[in-house]
């Protein structure tokens, strides 16, 4: 199965200046529950914004500039390629904005976190026709900073 993760403000920001704009205690535990022991697949500049393949996890980068062969990390030149790459195994991808432009056609699922801010950025999670979608709310949590996790699957 094909699907993706991603938190997102209200105005849809998901990074700024390569780095995620909030600190949320606990708003990740979704992604490591979610991803653990399956593959992710990112772009570049989110792998390097993290800085090392994530534990527990295949990690599929997609680049045409650097290559990042290691262990539980490979490098494909382009989302079709990391597809092939991960086989049957279920898929997350996990950024950024142009991978996730490219893979809203392909995805089954979304997993989704939004978080109740506004904040300024420079990357930003696409539009997408929601119509094609059901919308299942999983969870709210309050705080400084509320966030929901809400999950879309493919009608």
């Amino acid at each position: 199965m094909i699907s993706l993760i991603v938190a997102y403000s209200k105005n849809r920001v998901i990074g700024s200046n390569g780095k995620i704009p909030w600190k949320i205690e606990g708003e990740q535990g979704r992604f490591r529950e979610l991803t653990t022991g399956n593959t992710v697949i990112m772009g570049r500049k989110t792998f390097e914004e993290i800085g090392r393949p994530l534990p527990n996890r295949k990690t599929i980068v997609v680049s045409t500039t650097k290559n990042f062969d290691t262990e539980n990390c490979k490098t494909a030149r382009s989302l079709k390629e990391a597809i092939e790459l991960a086989g049957q195994e279920d898929i997350f991808i996990s950024g950024g904005q142009k991978l996730y432009e490219e893979a809203l056609p392909l995805v089954e699922k979304m997993y989704i976190t939004e978080v109740e801010l506004d904040c300024p950025g420079d990357v930003f999670f696409p539009i997408f026709d929601d119509s094609l979608f059901s919308k299942e709310i999983d969870a709210r949590y309050d705080g400084k900073i509320p966030f929901t996790y809400v999950t879309y699957t493919r009608k």
